[in-house]
């Protein structure tokens, strides 16, 4: 009887909690950080970056933890941001904007156990990777969208800042415009900023006082489609749909898809198989998507763009063939040749029909 009560006990104490073997303890939430060059809006650059927080935090739930600092203006301001977050126990960190490229080394070369996303930055590290898109892909296929819809074939433009992706994507834009209407003529005005909606509405309403009947533009915020708008002009929105700040003007949407990305880069550092490097995605990526077509856009000029966009995404269209003239005449590309990699990511010219020149 004693030795069935010892086996009893032993048994009890086998199954009993207060013997049992504690359960592993579950992973912290990975804490990744978001840094943005302005305010979250409803559409916009910042946006775009922001649905790819979200689908990170769809995609992982409990077991990230996203933390955002927006507004941030580059330079001083950006590191001491970037710097927090590392010190803060953020193992991943993603700095949007180009501006935040040499903040983020910086920061990076004292964090070593950090992970950093340099979006639209092209130097890594061996903790920073590089990302950036073909966003002129999507310029080329609206330039083709505003040709056909610009009755005088004069184009505007408000630029950010005279950068080689500000530059590609005013130059892909007047290509575009060319390969339909080769007469057609685009004036830019430079902003000297990534958003300030004020100026960039000025700018859009200067470039309308001049006669221009569509406008595109490389800033941050809805000012030149809400601008589009109040005027009774076309504009080709840039980073989301703007059908919401205009719905009869807007022509086509250049629009951005970071999620993907951002979840694969995330789920690398949950495995602890995250590694540098430099990554560049278009539309046969889906990084870059055309569409979201406006009341006033016929159906075969939507044939039309949506049928370039899969030559793209297929490799039947290169967008950068020769020949290409820049604006004072000079051969920048042969007949036949095809601009590089290298080659685009330092464009420093304005292709012919762009009127002006680069910002000094």
């Amino acid at each position: 009887m004693y030795k069935n009560l010892a086996a009893a006990f032993a048994a009890a104490c086998f199954f009993s909690p207060s013997f049992a073997q504690p359960a592993a303890a579950a992973a912290p939430a990975l804490k990744v950080g978001y840094v943005y060059v302005s305010p979250v809006t409803d559409a916009g650059w910042t946006h775009q970056h922001d649905e790819g927080r979200k689908a990170v935090e769809a995609a992982f739930g409990p077991r990230v933890q996203t933390t955002v600092v927006a507004d941030v203006p580059e330079g001083a301001d950006a590191e001491r941001v970037i710097r927090d977050l590392a010190a803060t126990g953020h193992g991943l960190i993603f700095t949007t904007s180009f501006g935040y490229m040499e903040p983020t080394l910086k920061v990076a070369r004292d964090f070593p156990q950090v992970k950093f996303e340099s979006i639209t930055g092209y130097k890594t590290a061996p903790n920073v990777a590089a990302v950036n898109a073909r966003y002129a892909e999507g310029r080329y296929l609206a330039g083709i969208a505003a040709a056909r819809m610009s009755p005088n074939g004069v184009a505007g433009y408000v630029a950010g800042f005279p950068i080689p992706e500000v530059i590609q994507g005013l130059n892909a834009f007047t290509l575009g415009m060319r390969s339909v209407n080769p007469k057609a003529t685009v004036k830019v005005v430079w902003l000297g900023a990534w958003f300030d909606p004020p100026k960039e509405r000025d700018a859009a309403m200067a470039l309308f006082d001049q006669g221009v009947d569509v406008i595109a533009f490389h800033t941050g915020s809805t000012a030149v489609m809400a601008a589009a708008q109040q005027r009774g002009k076309l504009a080709v929105a840039y980073h989301s749909d703007m059908r919401h700040v205009a719905p009869d003007a807007q022509i086509v949407a250049v629009s951005h898809h970071w999620g993907a990305y951002e979840v694969e880069r995330v789920r690398a550092v949950l495995e602890g198989r995250w590694k540098s490097g430099s990554t560049l995605g278009g539309i046969r990526e889906g990084m870059i998507r055309v569409g979201d077509f406006g009341p006033k856009v016929p159906q075969a000029v939507r044939n039309e763009v949506l049928a370039r966009q899969q030559d793209i995404a297929r490799g039947r269209l290169q967008i950068w063939r020769g020949p290409i003239l820049d604006n004072e005449g000079q051969e920048r590309v042969a007949r036949g040749g095809v601009l590089n990699d290298e080659q685009i990511a330092n464009m420093n010219f304005l292709v012919s029909g762009v009127q002006g020149r680069l910002p000094k």
